[in-house]
């Protein structure tokens, strides 16, 4: 599944595309994808301007006028293809040279290429065609009104996000104290950090020299104080995800940011997918090893990560 960094690259790529214009038409080809579209969804959407893009989460936030929001879920296989024809105003938007078609969000499963999963096609008044394709369905859209985004019930129970000046090592101390989860398990839970994952994390810990399988209780002291470990982890968790974001996400397999390019980040990996491979960080003499936690493989060193 995309994690923050990935679905951040994505709409990344949808803003040029999106921003400022109108949807034209709207085709809805199915009733569904992993739950019902709202009644009226394609009616609806028609005529519509695009004020903004945002993110929650792994959710693109497209803000609507009228005070509406259009949430976006890839998924595990969801993607949007942009296809831009020369007959918008200026030519094709940046980073989408005129006449192009790329896919964004392309990511860890070869899909995509088959017409039959494309379930929505956007056709915006720039002249580009946004189509969503989804082999497995697990993605899903639905609008919001905007002031009710907060407490909708995709969002109401998320956590602080990891770009926010709300995460803290502060913050995680108290929302760690007395917990005898894992560490690893603590920060996948969306409840208290939203859009993190089992990459990123894996990477975070690594570089915080943290073992993903103590307790999360390590990061409060007595009376709930930050541990020296709290601090480190919540300024590795957001320098990881910033230097992803700058390199366009992480390449599993096939994914692909908003110019046709791979993401890159994968290749600053200091721990995951590198089993059996010598610890990179300086002085460091330990091997690289991979468990299965959480039902997800963790990758760590257990030389350095204490």
């Amino acid at each position: 599944m995309p994690e923050l960094p990935e679905v951040e690259t994505v709409r990344a790529g949808l803003e040029p595309v999106l921003t400022g214009r109108a949807f034209v038409r709207v085709e809805q080809r199915r009733p569904d994808l992993r739950f019902p579209l709202p009644e009226r969804f394609a009616e609806r959407l028609t005529g519509r301007r695009v004020l903004r893009l945002d993110r929650r989460a792994k959710y693109i936030l497209v803000h609507l006028d009228q005070d509406e929001v259009l949430a976006v879920h890839l998924g595990m296989t969801g993607r949007l293809i942009v296809s831009v024809g020369g007959n918008g105003a200026g030519g094709g938007p940046d980073g989408h040279a005129v006449g192009s078609s790329v896919t964004l969000g392309q990511y860890a499963y070869q899909h995509g290429k088959d017409a039959k999963h494309d379930h929505l096609v956007f056709t915006m008044s720039g002249g580009a065609v946004v189509t969503y394709n989804d082999a497995r369905r697990f993605g899903y859209m639905t609008l919001i009104p905007a002031q009710d985004l907060a407490q909708d019930a995709f969002f109401a129970g998320l956590g602080v996000e990891p770009l926010g000046p709300e995460l803290t090592g502060a913050y995680l101390a108290v929302r760690a104290a007395s917990r005898s989860v894992d560490l690893k398990a603590f920060l996948m839970d969306q409840r208290i950090v939203a859009g993190l994952g089992n990459i990123y994390v894996c990477e975070a810990l690594f570089r915080a020299g943290l073992d993903p399988f103590k307790p999360a209780a390590r990061l409060a002291a007595r009376g709930g104080k930050p541990t020296p470990a709290a601090g480190r982890l919540a300024a590795e968790i957001k320098a990881v995800l910033t230097e992803a974001i700058r390199a366009g996400g992480s390449t599993l397999r096939d994914y692909k940011r908003a110019d046709g390019t791979t993401g890159l980040f994968q290749n600053e990996f200091g721990a995951y997918g590198r089993e059996d491979a010598p610890c990179l960080k300086p002085g460091c003499h330990g091997t690289v090893r991979r468990k299965t936690q959480g039902g997800r493989s963790t990758f760590y060193c257990p030389a350095c990560q204490r």
